[in-house]
């Protein structure tokens, strides 16, 4: 009697907790699958555990909850030990579990130091990279390993669905690279020297989808921070990206070859551009960006070696940036074809920004650099509500258009840009570009040429994508 009274009480036990886990798996899955598509709503900012989960894992370091702690792989996080194969065995385990998502966890308190490396796809699943504690390269060239490749740091490659977050930090400890003979010294006796000058971007993603990367702080890359190839559906929401105002290179994020791109409510303070865009790139949506000190929110550079190029449909809005070498800019090689198209610049705040609006087609690194007849074309360009402050060293609207390839359909709105010192108000610059004032500008515009050029590109395709 006893026996038969538990039975049914046994199995109707069984049946809730199966029916709860079924329940709770779903909504997982689907909470996962809409972080990718719906960027209406910033997503938050998951706060670490009170304590960091303890490592869970059998002698096959498989794990059934989809949870993988480096330390359960060996990691150490003492920031002298090479935790690389920790981290390694633990993306393996991740990306060949059977599990809709799968969380690979560097710890808060610990400081891994990871060796440049190559992660690969595609995984059977999604995967979230949790940094909250500290990740980092070798200490500097002489730490580097042997052998090994100095152009890059960590790459992701052929990666479909995944997150890069946490409350941590991933230190690209550039000072040594910055200060190798060859890197431009910035200031008045600044020089190079002959001899390697390969530094690592920091993080790669190379032909790879459906990205996501919050949260995260990132600090003195060698190189660029952050740079997407090939990539498509990429997610920047709440990143913090520093490093000094003279270290070379220190692009934030640079995207080629990319398209369904979105740079949400992140800070880039650093020596090269915030945003750089180079060829390839389309449906590029950039918004609420500080960005500064640094050299702007560059389109290119396009065209150079004679290469052909195309940008279209790239919005950037609601932002800051200042004390900046450039504010918004698109600049182009001579000699190059393709064309930029569909870019709207609105709602942005200068504040002690030397070019503030740019188009410079005559971009050169050198003395060198040959006049050349074919270029990228420039059209559709709209400047919209964009005021504050601008350097008096330099033109406040400067439209450095081709000799042969003229940019067109310039549009102006609500343009109020003041010097940041002093009472003189420079001229803007124009040079064979054409286009259209909607509003007064402040200061006024004379040199933008209305109508079309009377030679006309239209039919010539080399200057169409």
């Amino acid at each position: 009697m006893g026996h038969s009274s538990i039975l049914p009480i046994g199995i109707f036990s069984m049946y809730f907790l199966t029916l709860f886990l079924c329940t709770q798996g779903r909504h997982h899955f689907h909470k996962h699958k809409n972080s990718h598509s719906h960027y209406t709503h910033a997503p938050s900012i998951a706060t670490p555990p009170a304590e960091a989960p303890g490592p869970a894992s059998n002698d096959n370091y498989t794990n059934e909850s989809g949870f993988y702690d480096v330390r359960a792989f060996g990691g150490i996080g003492d920031g002298i030990s090479d935790d690389t194969e920790s981290l390694k065995m633990a993306w393996d385990a991740a990306c060949q579990s059977e599990l809709q998502v799968n969380v690979i966890l560097l710890p808060r308190g610990l400081s891994f130091v990871i060796h440049p490396t190559i992660f690969t796809g595609p995984c059977k699943g999604s995967l979230i990279l949790r940094v909250d504690g500290t990740l980092m390269p070798p200490d500097g060239p002489e730490s580097w390993p042997n052998n090994t490749s100095k152009r890059q740091w960590l790459i992701f490659y052929r990666i479909n669905g995944m997150s890069l977050e946490g409350t941590g930090l991933i230190d690209g400890r550039g000072q040594k690279w910055w200060d190798l003979p060859c890197k431009p010294h910035k200031g008045p006796n600044g020089t190079t020297a002959p001899g390697p000058c390969d530094s690592p971007i920091a993080l790669r993603f190379f032909m790879s989808s459906n990205l996501t990367v919050k949260g995260l702080r990132i600090k003195n890359s060698p190189q660029f921070h952050f740079r997407f190839d090939g990539c498509e559906s990429v997610h920047i929401e709440s990143i913090y990206i520093t490093a000094p105002a003279l270290s070379p290179n220190t692009d934030g994020l640079h995207i080629e070859n990319t398209n369904d791109v979105r740079i949400y409510n992140s800070v880039v303070s650093n020596g090269d551009d915030c945003v750089s865009i180079g060829s390839g790139c389309y449906d590029v949506d950039i918004k609420n960006i500080t960005c500064g000190p640094g050299h702007g929110i560059s389109i290119g550079s396009l065209g150079n070696h004679d290469s052909r190029a195309c940008v279209s449909n790239i919005t950037v809005r609601d932002s800051v940036i200042k004390v900046s070498d450039n504010g918004v800019r698109i600049k182009t090689w001579q000699g190059g074809s393709g064309s930029v198209s569909g870019v709207t610049f609105s709602n942005i705040e200068m504040d002690s920004v030397k070019n503030p609006i740019i188009i410079d087609q005559f971009y050169c690194l050198s003395k060198e650099c040959n006049n050349k007849t074919s270029a990228v074309f420039v059209s559709d360009i709209h400047y919209n509500n964009i005021k504050g402050t601008y350097d008096i060293r330099h033109p406040p609207m400067h439209f450095a258009c081709s000799d042969s390839v003229p940019c067109t359909n310039l549009t102006l709105s609500d343009i109020e840009l003041l010097p940041a010192q002093g009472d003189i108000v420079l001229d803007p610059f124009c040079w064979n570009a054409y286009g259209n004032l909607d509003t007064l500008t402040i200061p006024p515009i004379s040199c933008l040429m209305e109508g079309i050029p009377p030679q006309s590109i239209v039919g010539n395709e080399i200057y169409h994508c």
